[in-house]
């Protein structure tokens, strides 16, 4: 009997030990694989002020710290796409190279290299994953910011943006193929479920907002709380408003994504606001936040005559891992955080 229960226990230390190496493994092989010269340019000290600068306008007009894509070679970039799988669910990763990939899109349209190029989205690392339990890295480009803060194996993914520019892909072999699809639709499907009461509480202004209203920040506080509240929707509506918000929360890695969401339905679910800008139709302007005390969700289709998305998750205590980065210091025996 006491066999069997060491047995056990000897198994479950090591799938807790292969669960915890999991997150620094490929990040260490990454940065491994790297010749010093561009291990140098891609890893900077955590305290590093370009850690919580970010942007989701191409590379040419927001240079990016880190390296880029086109200076990896395919075993290289192997690599980092192990990493991306590792930190991202299945769900994100398709999507973050779905949106890469819109790059050639645009490259056929405008014929301009310089600026739309799938090959310019940088990855840069803060501390060193290697032997720091406080370490980060982001993976940029145009409509792509992936932002992960790491303290002892515990992961914060925050902010993410994702966009998609065209949304709905006009000709070619590919017409009609849309991205952040779900996103959009989803939302849609909530507006036009709601009763003229209730829609007089959720739409907030008639015209939408040319982008997402908290832009490029390094940190955010919440919005004017606008919109209809969870509680205030029927059963079959808070079932489509949960899809929606899963439907952001599946970019992460389920455990985590199943985690985030199980809080946010203990602590904050009734409070949480929907609230609507602009049309209520496919192909004309439309904007949209979901709010929590916790979290911000924004989503803009406005631009390119409605077929440009911008999409961003928030987290007022959490971007760029400030909670886990005050938990740290507080824990630390050295200097403390400024």
């Amino acid at each position: 009997m006491k066999k069997i229960i060491i047995i056990t226990l000897l198994a479950v230390v090591s799938i807790v030990m292969a669960f915890g190496l999991l997150t620094n493994k490929p990040a260490v092989d990454f940065l491994k694989s790297l010749t010093q010269a561009q291990r140098n340019k891609t890893q900077m000290p955590f305290i590093d002020e370009s850690r919580i600068l970010w942007h989701y306008v191409p590379s040419s007009m927001f240079p990016r710290a880190g390296i880029q894509l086109n200076e990896l070679d395919s075993n290289q970039k192997s690599k980092l796409d192990e990493l991306l799988k590792t930190f991202l669910s299945e769900t994100g990763y398709n999507k973050t190279m779905k949106i890469i990939d819109l790059e050639n899109i645009l490259l056929e349209i405008s014929g301009d290299s310089i600026m739309r190029n799938p090959e310019n989205y940088s990855v840069a690392f803060y501390g060193n994953p290697e032997k720091d339990s406080l370490w980060a890295f982001s993976f940029e480009g145009h409509h792509i910011s992936l932002n992960f803060t790491v303290h002892n194996g515990k992961v914060e993914i925050a902010p993410r943006f994702l966009g998609a520019n065209p949304a709905r892909i006009l000709s070619g072999p590919r017409e009609g193929e849309r991205t952040l699809q779900k996103e959009e639709d989803l939302g849609f499907e909530l507006i036009n479920s709601l009763s003229e009461e209730q829609r007089k509480m959720a739409i907030f202004q008639q015209k939408p907002f040319f982008d997402i209203v908290t832009g490029k920040s390094t940190e955010v506080e919440p919005l004017s709380p606008v919109g209809i509240m969870y509680g205030q929707l029927t059963r079959n509506q808070q079932l489509v408003f949960l899809k929606l918000l899963d439907e952001y929360l599946s970019t992460m890695p389920p455990e985590q994504a199943e985690k985030r969401m199980n809080s946010i339905k203990d602590e904050e679910i009734n409070e949480v606001r929907f609230g609507w800008a602009g049309a209520t139709v496919l192909g004309e302007g439309h904007y949209y936040r979901i709010q929590g005390k916790s979290f911000l969700i924004e989503f803009d289709n406005v631009q390119n005559e409605a077929n440009h998305i911008h999409t961003v998750w928030r987290d007022f205590n959490r971007d760029f891992g400030r909670d886990i980065i005050r938990e740290h210091y507080k824990n630390s025996d050295h200097h403390k955080h400024e």
